[in-house]
């Protein structure tokens, strides 16, 4: 899918736009989120990189690779800091554990770290309702589309796998609902329904956000695998139920409930398990 007038290879380096946050980070002797991420990707040889996405540019990590792969995974980054309380957003919805980041340093698969609009980089329509209550917009999904677009152009992949951690697997199906190049999503923790998930929390409505469930007739054509952890009090096992039967029972679906598991602990050694394996009912990938 390409965007309209999209200036595609417009690489900005690693001088974000976070100047007050690192500032800030300095005086107080601790280390910003994004110098955090930057180091860690300079632990594996990558470098953090921000695409230059309307109306957010998007913050990544992309693997330095000669060999173009037939299909690129992509992590998307969960809703990070949204609140610094019960009752008031974050400043800089930027995630302060870089789970995700790590998941994807780690594959040994061809594997890109995508963060969420907002996330380590600032932009002018940068303001809490874009982290809280629009943090599903039609404009996150169309700026989160366009990275897509710009990553296919950079690796000449044939399709991508997308992996959506929290609030990103909302993205992710959201994503994979318009375009025609997602082979199949996985998600960890995932939010796949947030109607229904503020409705389990007993939470105000995401007014702004769109639902992937809005989609369903598409997102049942889709392979897909979403792992909950049993101990999650977060993004409940229970979001499965009502996303399967949504769904219908012709859909491409996977779940696993994994024991031992929360919202943020235990994840890596579960993916170290399932990132390899196949979803059950896709189809095996020819670039033919």
């Amino acid at each position: 899918m390409a965007i309209a007038k999209l200036s595609l290879l417009r690489w900005a380096g690693v001088c974000l736009r976070g100047t007050a946050l690192l500032i800030s980070a300095v005086l107080s002797g601790c280390q910003s989120p994004q110098q955090a991420l930057q180091a860690l990707a300079a632990a594996h040889g990558q470098r953090l990189q921000v695409l230059a996405t309307e109306p957010f540019p998007l913050a990544m990590v992309s693997p330095l690779t000669s060999q173009p792969p037939a299909r690129l995974r992509v992590y998307l980054e969960g809703d990070g800091r949204a609140w610094a309380t019960a009752t008031q957003p974050s400043l800089d919805p930027s995630p302060r554990h870089l789970l995700v980041a790590q998941l994807a340093l780690d594959d040994p698969t061809p594997a890109v770290y995508l963060a969420r609009p907002c996330q380590f980089v600032s932009a002018p329509h940068c303001t809490p309702a874009m982290w809280t209550d629009r943090r599903f917009s039609e404009a996150v999904v169309a700026s989160m589309s366009q990275a897509l677009d710009l990553l296919k152009t950079r690796y000449h992949n044939h399709d991508f796998e997308l992996v959506g951690y929290s609030g990103g697997a909302a993205v992710a199906l959201l994503l994979a609902a318009r375009r025609d190049d997602i082979a199949h999503v996985q998600t960890l923790a995932g939010n796949l329904s947030p109607a229904q998930w503020v409705r389990l929390q007993q939470l105000a409505p995401l007014r702004g956000s769109l639902e992937p469930l809005d989609y369903r007739q598409r997102l049942a054509l889709i392979p897909q695998r979403h792992l909950f952890g049993a101990d999650d009090r977060v993004i409940p096992p229970a979001i499965e139920g009502y996303y399967r039967q949504q769904l219908g029972p012709g859909a491409c679906l996977e779940t696993a409930v994994i024991a031992g598991v929360s919202h943020e602990s235990g994840w890596q050694q579960a993916w170290q398990h399932w990132r390899a394996q196949p979803v059950a009912c896709a189809p095996k990938f020819s670039a033919d």
